[in-house]
């Protein structure tokens, strides 16, 4: 194997590489027991009896998409990865500094509080900062330090060593100490770009979000807990406008955000649509009354069953006469008994429209930020069979243009279509 990878062939028996006879080895010492049709993206062994000298270079379309999904998912845990060290170093900086550094000054603050146990990891990180300095690797004079360059499993261990200077500020270190042992997995499999799994690179994210909030890095908003807005997003959202997620279909979004985790806590709800049964059939009529009792307002725009709009739509769908109207007629039936139910039945409008239906949208918005649900409608397919778009309002912690979002364009239209609509009585 040569440093850069690539199998060489196999050299003649008498010199290194094993005898013909090697346990476990064939002649030449190549390995056994690779499976047929395995992709090898060091460039893997020509086939038996080619007569082509010479390692093999060319990647097929196999191979490269392979390399595609590592990079991505490595990518992705690498944000994360860094966004925890980043949040540990401040951590550790902002509680161990004060107590160190007035008796030892400058950097040897860090070299004190590592002691004896850690004397060799902070000895090795000081070497590398002054190699980092001699060949101009220090771009930015706020990494000119110490602190900076040690690494998740050296700023864990100063925590846990030094663990009742954090105690004031963190309740569970049996938490902390979980999640970063967690982390350390994926750290292990990025650091040396090897291949990562999709479930250990969705563990690692579920971790590192819950390190973040733990250690004080969350929004605190209640209503990013809905939907919180991750690494990737914060540095890539731009280029897809307000656009957070795209599901085939609505089962998928349901399983990504349940009706609960869309709609409760809301404090505007305002929906457009043939019969909105996102809302209507997955959100019960008591949530609802107790959404609207704790402040939500609430505004249902549904297609007036009884328009020639619904005979077309029947009949692009295939329904038998009158189906699909009737089906309208008892979601409406169903939110007017919720309004009926309220203190404030003014606080629960119901509206209809007559116009063909182009698409259904639920927008949410919290005390902070807002998310919207939409779905175009298709010429053959229902609502539950037709892609959806999740996008995010604008708020607190939401790093988003708001010119260039969908939700706006989703808003302006819901409000053009409710000045137009008729109440419900």
């Amino acid at each position: 194997m040569s440093s850069g990878g690539l199998e060489l062939p196999p050299g003649d028996s008498s010199h290194e590489g094993g005898p013909a006879d090697a346990p476990g080895g064939v002649p030449g010492g190549a390995p056994t027991g690779i499976p047929a049709g395995t992709v090898s993206l060091a460039g893997g062994p020509a086939e038996a009896g080619s007569a082509v000298a010479g390692a093999e270079l060319d990647w097929g379309a196999e191979a490269w998409s392979e390399v595609r999904t590592r990079a991505q998912r490595a990518g992705r845990a690498y944000i994360w990865l860094n966004l925890i060290e980043q949040r540990l170093r401040s951590v550790v900086g902002a509680v161990l500094r004060p107590i160190y550094e007035p008796v030892h000054g400058g950097d040897d603050w860090v070299v004190a509080a590592a002691g004896p146990a850690g004397q060799e990891w902070v000895q090795r990180a000081v070497a590398v900062r002054e190699v980092s300095r001699r060949k101009g690797y220090l771009l930015d004079s706020a990494d000119d330090n110490v602190l900076s360059f040690l690494t998740l499993p050296q700023l864990r261990e100063l925590m846990v060593q030094h663990w009742p200077c954090f105690e004031p500020y963190f309740d569970d270190r049996r938490e902390i100490e979980l999640a970063l042992d967690e982390l350390e997995v994926t750290r292990n499999v990025v650091s040396r770009n090897r291949a990562l799994s999709r479930p250990v690179l969705e563990q690692a994210e579920r971790a590192s979000a819950r390190l973040l909030e733990v250690l004080g890095g969350g929004s605190g908003s209640p209503a990013a807990d809905r939907l919180p807005i991750d690494a990737v997003e914060d540095l890539v959202g731009d280029r897809y406008a307000d656009v957070v997620s795209v599901h085939p279909d609505r089962v998928r979004l349901q399983r990504n955000l349940p009706a609960e985790d869309l709609f409760g806590g809301a404090r505007r709800l305002d929906a457009i649509g043939i019969g909105l049964n996102l809302l209507v059939q997955n959100f019960s009529g008591r949530r609802l009354v107790r959404l609207t009792e704790a402040g939500c307002r609430v505004r249902l725009l549904f297609l007036n069953p009884a328009s020639s709009a619904v005979k077309r739509r029947e009949r692009e769908l295939g329904l038998r006469k009158g189906e699909l109207s009737r089906s309208v007629e008892m979601n409406i039936l169903h939110v007017r008994r919720v309004r009926a139910g309220l203190r404030d039945p003014s606080r629960f409008e119901i509206h209809v429209f007559d116009e063909t239906p182009r698409f259904t949208a639920y927008l949410v918005e919290g005390q902070s930020s807002g998310i919207a649900v939409v779905q175009s409608y298709l010429r053959r397919a229902r609502g539950m069979e037709s892609p959806v778009l999740v996008l995010r309002g604008g708020g607190r912690g939401v790093p988003k243009d708001a010119d260039h979002g969908l939700f706006q364009t989703y808003r302006e239209e819901f409000e053009s279509m409710w000045e137009d609509s008729r109440p419900v009585s």
